[in-house]
């Protein structure tokens, strides 16, 4: 796979899944991961390689955010204390897990808070803080490694269940949800499930210019429209990226 034929492939295909996935807060393994293994790649490899290059959204998603101020940075060690263990876990284990029966749960799963979101028709919309408590956070954190776990292991669209529980656990609206989860999701969870792969698996190095390129700048893009076109916009792309995802995890 050294042409370039092949390498612009997966330059726009990087670049197309990035920009909707920082948009809508999670999803570019909808293209991106298939992608690999269409081309070729193992399923472990394809994963392995795919997370490096998450990294690379999460740095373009997080230029952008930090200009907005968009974090609270006590919450945002929260997530990355509590997602992150699990994340390893994941990671750890799914190289020897069949995937399949997952992949279905996971999909049926996707597909139910995408509708869950479309059926509450102010979720998300407004920004309302709730849940600050010791219990709260409790809750809240195991909710967090949970998705980790699954962040780390199956990787198509498992930051939209973290934005998903940002909104309907903690009360933020969509856009602030979408921060947290590109910048902390596809920055610092890829970069763990990253390194847990590269070390237990196999990374195709030479395919990552490309993936790198269309991952850093569709991530900053993505950012850019979600912060000027707000939450209304932001809720319909997760709940039809949400759709999306569910059904290529099913069929």
């Amino acid at each position: 796979m050294e042409n370039g034929a092949e390498q612009l492939i997966l330059l726009l295909v990087s670049l197309v899944a990035n920009v909707f996935s920082a948009f809508a807060g999670g999803g570019a393994g909808l293209l991106q991961f298939p992608a690999l293994i269409f081309l070729g790649l193992p399923f472990g490899v394809a994963l392995a390689t795919h997370k490096v290059a998450s990294v690379a959204l999460g740095v373009g998603a997080t230029l952008r955010h930090l200009r907005e101020k968009s974090l609270e940075w006590k919450f945002s060690l929260f997530i990355l204390a509590t997602g992150l263990p699990g994340v390893i876990v994941g990671a750890a284990f799914i190289l020897d897990v069949p995937d399949a029966l997952a992949r279905l749960a996971l999909g049926v799963l996707t597909i139910g808070i995408g509708l869950y979101s479309f059926f509450n028709r102010q979720l998300g919309l407004t920004h309302a803080p709730i849940h600050r408590t010791r219990h709260g956070y409790v809750v809240g954190g195991l909710g967090l490694f949970v998705v980790g776990v699954l962040n780390g292991s199956l990787t198509s669209g498992t930051g939209l269940f973290c934005t998903l529980w940002l909104v309907r656990w903690f009360g933020l609206d969509y856009r602030r949800a979408v921060a947290y989860t590109l910048v902390l999701v596809g920055l610092f969870w890829n970069g763990a499930g990253a390194v847990t792969l590269g070390i237990l698996g196999e990374i195709r190095w030479s395919w990552l210019p490309a993936l790198l390129v269309g991952s850093l700048a569709g991530g900053y893009l993505g950012a850019h429209w979600s912060i000027i076109k707000g939450n209304l916009w932001i809720k319909r792309s997760f709940e039809i990226i949400t759709l999306l995802v569910g059904l290529k995890l099913i069929f």
